[in-house]
């Protein structure tokens, strides 16, 4: 829903500006914040300000590795697949700029595991994911009622045949690939 880069150590109250903004800007609030107990969440001036938008404020178990594991593996993510692979701007809003596309491309193109395969974008719009759609397959002899890749998919079309794999870019940024196959003209 939203991202914001802080120079320090954000406090509470930076903490809730961002999160009002994003509810604003985005037309929506969430039932549940979950985060680790940093001072910013665990005070009560945050919890103040869950209960004033009725957001149930949900911690992570301290020193316990995996207790809030979805956003672990997006930070993980958001390391071994972004920031390391451009040098970090020293200018706040080029920095910015950059993570903005990589959490664009992350949301929109990068299928996730803890949602079958399927984008965030996909799933948040109520969209038909790509990987439930008919699929291509190469092999002509390939028999239609095989087993395949999870999720299992029809084949687009007759099997066999040659296929296009397009790679493009997020505004050309080679960490940032955009993957498509198609069937060939």
């Amino acid at each position: 829903m939203g991202f914001g880069v802080f120079r320090n150590i954000p406090s509470s109250e930076d903490i809730q500006a961002f999160l009002d903004r994003t509810i604003r800007i985005s037309g929506a609030s969430s039932k549940h914040l979950i985060s680790d107990k940093g001072g910013q969440f665990w005070c009560e001036g945050f919890k103040a300000w869950c209960c004033r938008r009725t957001i149930k404020p949900r911690f992570g178990a301290v020193g316990k590795h995996g207790s809030i594991a979805v956003i672990e593996r997006f930070i993980g993510t958001m390391k071994r697949e972004g920031t390391r692979r451009w040098l970090i701007p020293m200018r706040q809003t080029t920095f910015q700029n950059e993570l903005k596309l990589f959490i664009d491309w992350y949301h929109e193109y990068r299928p996730h595991s803890a949602l079958d395969g399927c984008t965030p974008y996909e799933v948040y719009h109520a969209l038909s994911p790509a990987n439930r759609q008919p699929r291509c397959e190469p092999r002509s002899r390939w028999p239609r009622e095989s087993r395949c890749a999870k999720p299992p998919t029809s084949i687009a079309g007759q099997p066999g045949g040659e296929f296009t794999l397009k790679v493009d870019f997020v505004e050309g940024r080679k960490h940032l690939p955009i993957v498509t196959l198609q069937r060939a003209a």
